[in-house]
């Protein structure tokens, strides 16, 4: 019996606003539902498209019937120095190959030609790639930068440490993996926080409280995502189905801190996974507040965070009750989009809202 000829070669061309339901159906194909489950087109497009950082570049590969058998995008992100300037950077991001053309090359020309696309205006190329994926990247000039730490807070401690043996063994833990998460947690919502014109509106406290943030923040020149009220709400207020929630803290009637986590489930625990801590410059104490609350209130196993050193949160991390996990944390990886980067992991000030994949 002769053997079946090969697929022929896809062709790659830019992605359309029309590709989208192809497209999300190959996203799920590959890579399951994604961070809320279900991959929907009102995710895609505030993610890709109502981005403030502006309209994520994809590509496709494609074949002579029309069938699409590779995507790929580049989230567009950007970070500042304290001195002001903006560094135009890209994230590589969703995407899959079709099993039938897998092997082929196709996620190799799909990024390296992404990489020739955006050339021209951006300066940095980073993400977070698992030790899967890390080799891949590396062929294709991508610089390991380091492992970016995670700092634990156990709130219930014999299910903590029943679910973190369970998970290294990669096993269930009994009952624990099967209680739901969302109902335990009594935070305000992120997206009701951020609509009210009285707590995360342009006008509102939070606004001066960034505004103090970014002034005094002026003076580290490491990397960072400059918080506005409008990326905050964009990224925890409007994100459909990942269910962000807000804690703050006040001195009288001044809001002193603000922060934003979501419980999830991570394996056999319920994890609440704080992305963002923003307090007035050298308030420990109200850094302190959060990170206790956060442990208190989100009715989750456990906290999980990235405390950046030098930070106000960093500094009140173990009176808090955070410590570094073992064997945990992100590997960053980065280049530019023509070649090596300068850039070690001390160069960046990163929230874990800045890495998380969404």
């Amino acid at each position: 019996m002769s053997a079946l000829p090969a697929p022929a070669e896809p062709a790659f061309r830019p992605l359309t606003e029309s590709d989208l339901p192809a497209v999300l159906d190959l996203l799920t194909a590959s890579l399951a539902g994604g961070p809320t489950g279900t991959r929907t087109a009102e995710f895609f497009t505030w993610k890709h498209r109502r981005n403030p950082f502006g309209a994520s570049p994809g590509l496709l590969a494609e074949t002579a019937d029309g069938r699409i058998v590779g995507v790929r995008l580049f989230l567009r992100w950007q970070w500042h120095r304290g001195d002001g300037r903006t560094v135009a950077a890209v994230r590589p991001v969703d995407t899959a190959t079709h099993p039938d053309f897998q092997g082929r090359g196709i996620f190799r020309r799909l990024t390296t030609d992404l990489l020739d696309q955006v050339a021209d205006g951006t300066e940095l190329v980073f993400n977070t790639p698992n030790g899967n994926s890390l080799p891949g990247y590396r062929t294709m000039g991508w610089q390991e930068l380091g492992r970016v730490p995670i700092a634990v807070r156990a709130v219930r401690p014999a299910a903590f440490a029943r679910g973190a043996r369970a998970a290294l063994a990669r096993r269930p833990a009994g009952r624990a993996a099967d209680r739901p998460v969302g109902p335990l947690c009594r935070l305000p919502t992120a997206a009701g926080w951020f609509a009210d014109p009285a707590g995360g509106g342009a006008a509102g406290p939070v606004a001066e409280l960034l505004r103090e943030r970014a002034a005094a923040d002026a003076a580290d020149h490491r990397l960072a995502v400059r918080r506005t009220p409008e990326f905050l709400r964009w990224r925890y207020g409007e994100a459909p189905g990942l269910d962000y929630r807000v804690l703050t803290c006040h001195r009288g009637a001044e809001l002193t801190g603000l922060a934003v986590g979501r419980p999830r489930r991570r394996g056999p625990l319920a994890e609440f996974t704080l992305s963002d801590v923003l307090v007035r410059p050298g308030d420990r104490d109200s850094a302190a507040r959060l990170l206790r609350a956060a442990a208190r209130e989100s009715g989750c196993d456990h906290v999980a965070t990235h405390l950046s050193p030098g930070t106000e949160a960093a500094g009140a991390a173990l009176r808090a009750g955070y410590l570094r996990a073992p064997r945990t944390g992100m590997t960053l990886a980065a280049r530019t989009p023509t070649g090596p980067t300068p850039l070690t992991l001390a160069d960046w000030r990163f929230s874990l809202g800045d890495l998380e994949v969404f």
